[in-house]
């Protein structure tokens, strides 16, 4: 016979209580599955990543802009600069006008040989004439347009003036010449601004 306060049966009523020892919680199962998803998703990504970079050679590309790089910053070494192995040229100073004595002017007057190419060339028209027959003196002379020439004969040691004169035409001159000095007479001209004179020649007058 069954108490009326009788307990009903333990096994049935531990089966209607929610939760029990063996049961897991849904929400942490939940997350726990989603970490797991996101780990191996971004292991793959990285690998993928990494995989794609050795292929387009991004990572020697950062080492080559590095090395040309290096090169345009390259520098030469210095060298020294050659220093100059000729001789110095020293210039004489030029003499002034001071020291000249004053009212000395034969410098002004230019040589017999300042320029050799202003000379004056004189031939005879004959080497031997009769006493008083008449010659001619003639000759070249470059560059003395208009110069007056004076005959000089050489007599008792020295040249003197003969009575005889020309003038330069067409850098050309002829001055007749009459003499009754017998014997090798020497003559010459002398141009009478520059006192330039000419070669000498020989006439016999006899």
């Amino acid at each position: 016979m069954a108490t009326l306060g009788a307990v009903p049966d333990n096994g049935r009523m531990s089966e209607q209580l929610p939760g029990g020892p063996d049961r897991e919680h849904p929400v942490a199962a939940g997350l726990a599955a989603l970490v797991g998803v996101a780990v191996v998703v971004g292991l793959i990504l990285g690998l993928v990543v990494l995989a794609g970079t050795h292929v387009l050679g991004l990572g020697g590309g950062s080492d080559s802009a590095a090395s040309s790089g290096d090169r345009s910053l390259y520098l030469p070494p210095p060298e020294k600069t050659p220093t100059a192995s000729g001789p110095e040229i020293t210039l004489a100073p030029q003499e002034t006008s001071s020291a000249k004595p004053h009212g000395d002017r034969s410098s002004d007057k230019p040589s017999k040989s300042a320029s050799p190419s202003k000379q004056i060339s004189l031939s005879a028209s004959t080497t031997t004439a009769a006493p008083m027959e008449q010659f001619s003196l003639t000759g070249v002379y470059p560059g003395g347009e208009g110069a007056i020439l004076t005959v000089q004969r050489f007599q008792s040691g020295s040249w003197q003036d003969f009575p005889a004169t020309g003038s330069v035409s067409a850098e050309t001159f002829q001055i007749p010449v009459q003499t009754s000095q017998p014997g090798v007479n020497r003559f010459r001209v002398v141009d009478s601004d520059s006192e330039l004179v000419s070669n000498v020649v020989r006439v016999t007058i006899g």
